[in-house]
């Protein structure tokens, strides 16, 4: 079975958000909104009540890279000071944590903010290949509903597009 992967172009949110609508309603056998990417030139505030509420792994990344950074920075700051000619001398210690907890927070920080960025970059798939079926009219005035599709679902949602008054349906066969 070859799936395949559909664009449907609308001209208006309104026609969108009612394709998606009965897709939500399982109009089509086995396809669900979590299929569904809608992409549009604005940000519009009833996306998330028409697609549902979308998980976001960025935060959980800015935690792992505050861990690593807390870590490493207090791990990489001791033993460089642990080494480093060390002359005890008359109660002062060898590590001093004072400056080493100021210094592990600044380590915390930036590679929060490092992993942050990562995160984003890669979530938002920024670094990917232009997907072959997009349209330049969707940056400037128009709505793309985009899915992956098996051949039993190919036709009923073209159907479902036409209803809703699809402006272009392209097309694309995954092998």
């Amino acid at each position: 079975m070859a799936k395949h992967r559909i664009m449907g172009l609308f001209r208006d949110f309104e026609e969108a958000f009612n394709a998606i609508a009965e897709l939500r309603d399982r109009r089509v056998p086995g396809l669900g909104v979590d299929d569904v990417t809608l992409i549009s030139p604005i940000e519009h505030p009833e996306i998330e009540e028409v697609l549902g509420e979308r998980p976001s792994h960025v935060p959980k990344f800015t935690l792992c890279g505050a861990l690593f950074g807390m870590t490493f920075g207090f791990l990489f700051l001791s033993s460089a000071q642990a080494t480093f000619l060390v002359q005890p001398q008359g109660g002062k210690p060898v590590v001093p944590l004072p400056t080493n907890i100021v210094l592990t927070y600044e380590m915390l920080i930036l590679f929060g903010v490092l992993f942050t960025v990562i995160s984003f970059i890669i979530t938002a798939r920024l670094l990917r290949k232009r997907n072959s079926l997009y349209s330049e009219n969707v940056s400037v005035d128009q709505v793309g509903i985009e899915m992956s599709l098996n051949d039993n679902q190919l036709e009923p949602v073209k159907q479902l597009f036409k209803r809703h008054k699809v402006l272009e349906i392209r097309e694309e066969v995954l092998r």
